[in-house]
């Protein structure tokens, strides 16, 4: 059986590009942490030194109360629609977050973008795989401490998704008449970078494996 002049032509560009070029037309996973240093990431001003190291592998968080933004190689980090996914690790009382569409700031809580919960045993009843203040994972975290887990957030146009150990715990499709909670105003969709909380002193979460899948 002849093959149709479409797909020889489909067949010439890979062999020309390389069979690379495939999974760049699929979807290319980045990652967004090497397991060595924080190249790419920038700790908010108020962080206190040492809050975010790298050791073993791992992106350790400890203590004090910051936010460690990933800005890229040339600082301008952006992203709409994606797939992101982490393996994390939490401590007893630990209380931490990864924000999206997000903008770098020296101090504060990030006022742009969405707050995915990560807190396991934290006094706070907002658990683990909730879309903070949104939609909340209430009182029992889908995951325990000490133990690695899988952290999947999905963003496509107006709808968020959140999975914990391939178990979905949100699904939200934020309105077009959408108010933010009160005192967050900038907790809507657009378009931004990830950001990793430390809440407070008694802190102590690791990460790993960050990888992010740019969507259409």
């Amino acid at each position: 059986m002849s093959t149709p002049s479409s797909l020889r032509a489909s067949l010439r560009v890979v062999i020309a590009l390389g069979f690379g070029a495939v999974a760049a037309l699929a979807g290319e996973a980045v990652s967004l942490f090497d397991g060595k240093s924080l190249a790419g990431w920038k700790p908010s001003k108020n962080s206190p030194e040492g809050t975010y190291k790298v050791a073993d592998g791992v992106l350790q968080v400890r203590g004090g109360q910051g936010h460690l933004y990933f800005v890229g190689a040339d600082g301008k980090a952006e992203f709409k629609n994606f797939d992101f996914k982490a393996k994390v690790k939490t401590y007893k009382g630990a209380n931490s977050g990864l924000y999206f569409h997000t903008a770098y700031q020296d101090a504060g809580w990030p006022a742009a973008g969405y707050e995915c919960q990560v807190n396991a045993t934290h006094g706070d009843k907002k658990k683990t795989g909730g879309l903070y203040a949104v939609k909340d994972v209430m009182d029992v975290a889908p995951a325990p401490d000490d133990v690695w887990f899988d952290y999947h957030i999905r963003v496509e146009g107006k709808r968020i998704q959140i999975w914990i150990n391939d178990k979905q715990t949100v699904d939200f499709t934020q309105p077009e008449d959408w108010t933010p909670p009160k005192g967050m105003a900038g907790r809507k969709l657009g378009t931004g970078t990830f950001a990793i909380q430390a809440h407070d002193p008694g802190c102590k979460v690791d990460y790993k494996d960050l990888v992010v899948e740019k969507l259409p």
